[in-house]
């Protein structure tokens, strides 16, 4: 079972390395540390919510080499990562800006939020008014007690008080 167990540790620890290639590494520490801080900024389109600093896929490769060749040749961290939003689009952020055509992503959790506890206490109130009243007739009115009722109702409740 440890030799499994080892096994499987092994297989997985270079899962767990960084995604970044020795030969996408610039020679400038400065500039690889703004490379670094782009990357982690920007989506891979290929694989769920992971940053292309984090990803293994070919296109985030191209990416990283993208950021890093925008760098190179003088771009400011803004105009990088203006460039590639013009070619992707706001997606290939991870964090997108709050403007008009991502208003959803950001006020739409609270949206459902809200609509979840308005609906949560309509439910609720409904079943507590529904217990309150006692049984109903089709037409939705409290039925009365028959008189065999009422008595075997009496009969019940002395039986618990003795």
């Amino acid at each position: 079972m440890r030799a499994l167990l080892l096994a499987v540790l092994l297989a997985l620890t270079p899962v767990a390395a960084s995604a970044v290639q020795p030969d996408e590494v610039l020679k400038d520490p400065a500039l690889e540390g703004r490379a670094r801080e782009i990357s982690k900024d920007l989506r891979c389109l290929v694989c769920q919510n992971q940053s292309i600093d984090d990803s293994n896929a070919p296109l985030a490769r191209d990416l990283r080499v993208l950021v890093r060749e925008r760098l190179t040749a003088g771009d400011s961290n803004q105009q990088v990562l203006s460039f590639v939003t013009d070619r992707y689009g706001d997606y290939v952020l991870l964090r997108p800006p709050f403007k008009a055509t991502t208003l959803f992503l950001w006020i739409g959790p609270f949206v459902i939020l809200a609509i979840g506890g308005v609906v949560t206490a309509l439910y609720l109130r409904g079943r507590k008014g529904a217990a309150a009243d006692g049984p109903m007739t089709a037409g939705g009115d409290t039925a009365p007690l028959t008189e065999d009722e009422r008595r075997r109702l009496d009969a019940l409740l002395r039986k618990d008080k003795a």
